[in-house]
């Protein structure tokens, strides 16, 4: 019988959601993808690169890391390309990790962090959220020290989807150690109206031991051809990452889709406004069950369950049975929440219906 390393044991399986074997008349509300379909040209530049599939892709993702140069105004030798910012994300963990190195994290947060110590050997450490289920960066700061080596903080949160202010996180960056890389996790920063989504980008100058990550799977709606970049406050950590992946980890389909979709900031203006509707709404929809949601900045909500009504189990299966799939909080990091992506306005009316029927309203 073949022996399996000691890394595979010890990762976690990612909590799926289990959306690809579901009826078609399903409201997927569970993974935070957004409801809009790719713009006609979007479509259009996908393919007209089909053609092109019988070659490599670009290595060096020159065309989409000059094209997020010139929307960010950050050189293009410091912004890094993958597969998703996961791919990212997990290469972070391969070039700054080992045994006896440290991870510092916030919990709950991402589920893919536990899976760079898993991977590496690292010891992982986590800092619980405070009571407004935002990271406690004090709490963060004390416990780096001289073994750590990368710090994450996701903002805004998943899966709490609540934010911090833009001065927290510079006061929080100029008290971190400069041996210490820290990697602002900002997959939903667009969603976020405490700051411009922008305005982190500035922070790169000061410090070099910064690394933005962001991704076109959320409000540009591109998850399924798996493109994220990286920010970077030093070139170097670019050239570490591309030197420990495989070759061609972006295809030539999600470079030119990605492209495409950053001409249109008008479009992701409004995909965010509509976002901001759908939180006031639903929030509003919560009040009246007696739910108090946290406040989010991101394209989903996070909320407890009633204390006097069903388990989370109870609920999420009472709500697939009502045609809506969510995702539940044991798998986040924390029981007896839920975790609820905003959909259409058709979507997210059948979420309160059928929530309010699941908790007997």
């Amino acid at each position: 019988m073949i022996e399996f390393s000691q890394r595979v044991q010890r990762t976690p399986r990612y909590p799926f959601s289990g959306a690809h074997d579901l009826p078609e008349d399903m409201v997927l509300m569970a993974s935070n993808e957004v409801p809009d379909a790719p713009l006609p040209s979007v479509v259009a530049a996908i393919e007209a690169t089909l053609g092109k599939a019988n070659r490599y892709p670009d290595p060096t993702n020159h065309a989409l890391r000059r094209a997020l140069s010139d929307r960010f105004d950050v050189p293009a030798q410091r912004i890094a390309i993958g597969a998703g910012s996961c791919d990212l994300l997990m290469a972070c963990g391969d070039v700054l990790l080992e045994p006896g190195a440290e991870l510092v994290y916030a919990w709950p947060a991402f589920s893919v962090y536990p899976y760079l110590e898993a991977a590496t050997g690292a010891t992982g450490i986590r800092v619980p959220l405070n009571e407004q289920h935002e990271h406690d960066l004090d709490a963060m700061l004390a416990q780096i020290t001289v073994a750590t080596r990368l710090v994450i903080v996701c903002n805004p949160n998943n899966p709490t989807s609540t934010a911090l202010p833009l001065d927290r996180i510079t006061r929080f960056l100029e008290a971190v150690p400069r041996h210490v890389c820290v990697l602002l996790d900002e997959a939903y920063c667009e969603f976020n109206t405490l700051d411009d989504p922008d305005a982190s980008v500035d922070l790169l100058a000061k410090h070099p031991n910064l690394v933005l990550l962001r991704t076109f799977s959320k409000v540009y709606g591109l998850c399924g051809l798996r493109v994220g970049y990286a920010l970077c406050g030093d070139g170097r950590f670019v050239e570490a990452v591309d030197r420990i992946r495989q070759p061609f980890f972006c295809s030539i389909t999600a470079q030119a889709a990605a492209i495409e979709a950053l001409k249109h900031q008008d479009v992701i203006a409004e995909r965010v406004e509509r976002t901001v509707v759908a939180r006031v709404e639903l929030e509003s929809a919560l009040n009246e069950l007696g739910i108090e949601p946290a406040a989010s900045q991101a394209n989903f909500c996070w909320f407890p369950l009633p204390e006097d009504g069903p388990d989370e189990a109870a609920v999420v299966k009472g709500l697939a049975d009502r045609g809506v799939l969510i995702r539940g909080g044991t798998g986040q990091g924390r029981e007896g929440f839920l975790r609820v992506t905003y959909g259409t306005p058709r979507d997210n009316a059948r979420f309160v219906a059928a929530l309010t029927q699941t908790l007997g309203r």
